[in-house]
C-alpha cells in the first residue's frame, strides 16, 4: 500500500514535517510494510518557506532588515539555486517574531523590512520571489515595503514626506513612484520599483480572500487580533482608504476589492499595487512547488491534517486543497487533526477524520495513536 502523508503544521506545537513523521510512525506500527512518502504542505502562512525549501533542496540565507517598529534584525528567507528563486515569509520581518519583547503597536508597525528582503533577493539574482502572506503584525497596506523600494509618500500643502506607520496615511496627499533610469516618471510608474529588475516575477501566496477595506477587510477582520482598539481600527480604516484612493489616482491601478488584497494587513494590496505581484492561493503555490499532484497520483491513500478543522478549512487552507487534488485523482483522503468542529461541511470532504482530542503539547503521541487507528481501518 502506497500512502502519501501531506499535512500542514499544528500551529504552536509541531511543524508540518513533524506532523507527517509522527503520523508515519503510527501507520508503520500497524502496517509495517507500507510504502510511505512524506510531503509536508502549507497554505501561504507561516511555514510556507520551510516546506518549499525542504522539498526543493533550498538553502537558508539571511539579510539585515528593519522590524515593524524600526529595530534592525537578521531576517531569514529561502534561496532555491536551481532556478534562481527566493521564498520569503513576510512574518520574518513584519510578524510577531520580529517584535522586540512582543510589543504590539499596530498604528506604528510597518512593512519596511519586507521591502528590504525583496531587494536582497533581487540583488542575489532572483528571477522569481514567492512571498508568503501570513502571521503579520502590521496593517499598513504595504506602505513601508513601498518606501523601501523607492516610492515616496507626501502629505499636505507643504509636501511633508511620510516615513512612519500607517496612521500617517490619514494625511496622504501624493505618491511619487521611483524613477527608472532612462524613463519618464509617468512611464516608470508602470514598471518595477527601483532595485527590482523588470523581469523579476513576484508571486504573493495568500490563505485568505479578504478585500482591503470594509467589514471583511484587513483592518476590521484582523486588526483586533493585532491589538488594535476600536478607535485605532477606525483610524486605520481611514488610512488604508486614503492609501487606496491615492494609489488609484497616482499609479493608475485599483486592487482594493481583489480577493486577498486584505491579506497580511493589506500587504496583498501593496504587492499588487507597488510590485505588480500576482496574488495566488497559497496552497496552490506550494502544491506546484513540491509536485504534490504527481505524488497523489502515485499514492493509494492520502493523509492530510492541521491543528484545527473548521469552517476556515474550506477557505483556502491546505487540508482542503489536498482533499481537492485527491478527489480529482480518485484517491481516498483522510485527515488527522488536533480539533474538529462538529459542523459537517469540513468533515464531508474527507473519507474519515481522526481527532486528537487531547492537549496539543502531547501531540506527538496523540498523532501516532490516531494514525494507528486510521491504519487499522485501512487494513479492514
Amino acid at each position: 500500500m502506497n500512502i502519501l502523508i501531506a499535512p500542514d503544521k499544528f500551529k504552536g506545537s509541531l511543524d508540518a514535517r513533524q506532523v507527517a513523521e509522527n503520523i508515519a510512525l503510527g501507520i508503520r506500527d500497524v502496517i509495517p510494510d507500507a510504502q510511505i512518502e512524506i510531503a509536508p504542505v502549507a497554505d501561504g502562512g507561516e511555514g510556507t518557506a520551510e516546506v518549499i525549501c525542504n522539498a526543493r533542496a533550498g538553502e537558508r540565507v539571511t539579510c539585515r532588515a528593519h522590524a515593524p517598529l524600526g529595530d534592525v534584525i537578521e531576517a531569514r528567507y529561502m534561496w532555491l539555486g536551481e532556478n534562481a528563486s527566493a521564498v520569503i515569509e513576510m512574518s520574518e520581518a513584519a510578524g510577531l517574531r520580529a517584535l522586540k519583547n512582543g510589543v504590539r503597536e499596530v498604528v506604528r508597525a510597518n512593512t519596511f523590512g519586507v521591502g528590504e528582503m525583496l531587494l536582497d533577493a533581487a540583488k542575489r539574482g532572483a528571477r522569481e520571489i514567492i512571498v508568503g502572506l501570513g502571521g503579520s503584525m502590521t496593517n499598513d497596506g504595504g506602505f513601508g515595503m513601498a518606501r523601501a523600494l523607492g516610492f515616496r509618500f507626501f502629505a499636505g500643502e507643504h509636501e511633508h514626506e511620510l516615513d512612519g506607520g500607517p496612521v500617517d496615511l490619514v494625511d496622504l496627499a501624493r505618491i511619487e513612484p521611483p524613477v527608472v533610469a532612462g524613463m519618464s516618471p509617468a512611464k516608470s510608474s508602470q514598471m518595477q520599483p527601483a532595485g527590482l529588475p523588470l523581469q523579476l516575477k513576484i508571486i504573493a501566496a495568500v490563505d485568505v480572500r479578504n478585500p482591503l477595506l470594509g467589514h471583511y477587510g484587513a483592518t476590521r477582520t484582523f486588526g483586533p487580533q493585532k491589538g488594535a482598539t476600536p478607535d485605532q481600527i477606525e483610524m486605520l480604516e481611514r488610512a488604508l482608504t486614503k492609501l487606496a484612493d491615492t494609489v488609484t489616482r497616482d499609479l493608475g491601478c485599483d486592487f482594493r476589492n481583489n480577493p486577498g488584497a486584505g491579506a497580511a494587513g493589506g500587504l496583498g494590496f501593496g504587492l499588487m499595487s507597488f510590485c505588480s505581484a500576482d496574488l495566488r492561493p497559497g496552497f496552490d503555490v506550494v502544491a506546484v512547488a513540491v509536485g504534490l499532484e504527481e505524488k497523489i497520483k502515485n499514492a493509494d491513500v492520502v493523509i492530510t491534517g492541521e491543528g484545527k478543522l473548521d469552517a476556515q478549512t474550506l477557505e483556502g487552507k491546505a487540508p482542503a486543497g489536498v482533499a481537492r487534488l485527491a478527489r480529482r485523482s480518485g484517491k481516498p483522503v483522510f485527515a488527522v487533526v488536533g480539533r474538529a468542529e462538529a459542523d459537517r461541511p469540513p468533515r464531508d470532504i474527507f473519507d474519515g477524520v481522526y481527532e486528537l482530542g487531547g492537549n496539543i503539547p502531547q501531540a506527538r503521541e496523540l498523532l501516532r495513536e490516531q494514525a494507528r487507528e486510521l491504519a487499522k481501518a485501512l487494513k479492514r
